[in-house]
């Protein structure tokens, strides 16, 4: 199981349901060690109740083990699956053999240290259950105050030392992001007004594009990031971004990142409507059904936008996510990195394949500039992030401010869309080497092995195959330890173009605006995006299936059945366009077609004698 344990802090308040939820983290597995850290000595009958109710949960699979010795325990079975229960009773038991309650001069750092070591070695998956004191009445006493004091300061350690963060609140529970903040104090600057001064936020919930706070990404002030805002460092972060140039001008135009990765409630599309629109699709000059999955596109369409028949589709919209990547020179892709900027020059030249098929369709193509390893023109770099991103074998492809940066970048272009009258979007990608990380998030969502999601990519031989399966595997053994929480995993193994696709997707979604998918690339951050912004999924279509194996594992997962079947690899968004026509088609037909009355033609006739029998 080297590489893929995943260590999980459970943290909850009394009764909360931390322990029960934690038990089922473990749910799958055949053998459990069970370390059982409460006293059994008490004399306290309620205490002792709770310890008995806890062990007639456990069933067989469960090995339990009556220990304060954690990290010897832990050490002791590395491969087995264990889980801790909890850390409030050991440190009680630490510090009562230390005899620190009365003298409050208690020091187990080195105990803790030897804790987390003991955590990091762990090659099986690994539960800690802890209470969060802050939601918990502590005496205010020496000792309650010295107990909040040292479990404030293990959960710290241990979260450190985990790949998750979970906290359990009334049975609810809530995946924690991972990151760090500056704890000193920081005097208030440009980018911080002083505590009586209000802060621009030009942010509503249907237009993020507004004048940028003054620690942006790209601006000036952002040399000294304020804590807990984008600006601030991040956990994950371990090798600096490129800086991105940026005047003014630029500046004014990028959206606030803060809280980008919150979503509001999607609304799905309207099921009253799409019940008008299947009788009516009965009603029209045809057998009913024998348009096949054109009728099925046509209520869909109907659905998204609330009316029956549904109004024609005038103004579709491309826009074509560009960026690099780091891992692409690694040898993944059969062409250089710096095919990314000149393409990005051809599309906005409109000499690229989505140019032509988009304008065959009636739709706009808009390139941006999210990650290019090179100086683009400033109307196309007014979102960038940065130029390239890391190398997600080794390290994070962004930082969680660049994350940040890139969600809320994809919310405001699909916000502008929308409001400037867009009644149907597609997001396409540009970027050398962008199929494995779109991979790796596939895989690491679904739980497969790389050898049967990676493919070939823009044509890479078998050598180049083999160098890319390594990449994904690596990326994906990185990845699975942040994959329950979507802002991470983005920042982790995406970088800020497939981020940003993520964001302009869900809040697409958000704003009831119907999208076609196009191929691995868009697809592979769509999951992402459903995570972020749950039942989104339901505003779009597949466009199309690609040639990648990994492309249809993302669409089983998305539960989407793709329109077109063309063998195409290409991305840019193509194979979504070339799919608009048969939107555009279905919704004609519904607005267009005549119904049995309007026409004078005898309908079917369902009288008993003469109905036939399937």
């Amino acid at each position: 199981m080297t590489g893929r344990a995943v260590r999980t802090l459970v943290l909850g308040g009394v009764r909360s349901g931390k322990s029960a939820y934690g038990e089922s983290l473990l749910g799958s597995h055949r053998q459990v060690r069970y370390l059982a850290t409460g006293s059994r000595t008490s004399t306290d009958a309620e205490w002792l109740a709770r310890i008995a109710a806890h062990r007639e949960r456990r069933d067989d699979r469960h090995t339990t083990i009556e220990t304060t010795d954690l990290a010897g325990e832990l050490r002791a079975a590395p491969d087995i699956p264990v889980i801790v229960d909890d850390l409030g009773s050991w440190l009680t038991a630490r510090v009562d053999a230390l005899g620190g309650w009365e003298s409050g001069d208690v020091d187990l750092g080195p105990e803790i240290a030897d804790l987390c070591d003991a955590l990091r070695g762990m090659n099986a998956d690994t539960v800690i259950i802890s209470s969060e004191v802050g939601l918990s009445l502590v005496s205010s006493t020496p000792a309650g105050r010295l107990f909040q004091d040292l479990l404030g300061t293990l959960n710290a350690a241990v979260a450190q030392a985990c790949d998750r963060v979970s906290l359990v609140i009334a049975g609810r529970v809530l995946d924690l992001p991972r990151g760090e903040f500056d704890a000193a104090p920081v005097p208030p600057t440009a980018a911080e007004p002083a505590p009586n001064e209000q802060a621009p936020n030009d942010r509503t919930s249907n237009d993020q594009a507004g004048e940028a706070p003054a620690n942006a990404p790209g601006t000036a002030a952002a040399a000294t990031p304020v804590p807990g805002t984008a600006g601030a460092p991040a956990a994950r972060t371990r090798v600096a971004a490129t800086p991105v140039a940026a005047d003014a001008a630029d500046a004014a135009d990028r959206p606030d990142p803060t809280d980008a990765e919150v979503f509001p409630a999607v609304t799905p599309p309207d099921e009253a409507v799409a019940f008008t629109a299947r009788e009516r699709q009965n009603s029209l000059t045809k057998p009913p059904g024998s348009l096949g999955r054109l009728e099925e596109i046509g209520v869909w369409i109907a659905a998204c936008q609330g009316q029956c028949p549904p109004a024609p589709i005038v103004k579709p919209a491309v826009v074509v996510f560009a960026g690099d990547h780091g891992v692409a020179r690694g040898g993944v892709s059969a062409f250089p990195p710096e095919v990314t900027a000149q393409m990005v020059a051809n599309i906005e030249h409109g000499g690229a394949a989505v140019n032509v098929l988009a304008a065959r369709a009636g739709a706009s193509v808009t390139v941006v500039d999210m990650s290019v390893d090179a100086d683009t023109a400033p109307h196309l770099s007014t979102y960038k992030v940065r130029r390239s991103s890391e190398d997600l074998r080794t390290t994070d492809a962004i930082t969680i401010a660049e994350a940040r940066a890139a969600l809320a970048a994809g919310r405001a272009i699909a916000d502008r869309l929308v409001d400037s009258g867009s009644d149907l979007l597609i997001a396409g990608e540009m970027g050398i080497g962008n199929t494995t990380p779109a991979t790796v998030l596939v895989g690491a969502l679904t739980r497969r092995e790389p050898v049967e999601i990676v493919g070939r990519g823009t044509g890479v031989d078998d050598h180049g195959w083999m160098r890319k399966t390594a990449a994904i595997r690596d990326g994906m053994r990185r990845a699975r330890k942040v994959v329950h929480d979507p802002l991470a995993l983005l920042a982790a193994v995406g970088g800020a173009d497939l981020t940003a696709v993520a964001g302009f997707l869900a809040q697409a979604a958000v704003r009831r605006t119907p999208v076609i998918l196009d191929g691995l690339v868009i697809t592979a951050a769509a999951m992402v995006a459903d995570a972020l912004a749950p039942g989104a999924t339901r505003w779009w279509i597949a466009g199309h299936r690609s040639v990648e194996p990994a492309h249809q594992i993302a669409l089983d997962h998305l539960d989407l059945k793709p329109v077109l079947e063309m063998s195409m690899r290409l991305g840019e968004g193509s194979g979504a366009v070339l799919a608009l026509p048969i939107v555009q088609s279905a919704v004609d037909i519904m607005t267009s077609m005549a119904t049995f009355d309007e026409a004078g033609v005898a309908g079917r006739d369902d009288s008993p004698a003469d109905v036939e029998i399937p």
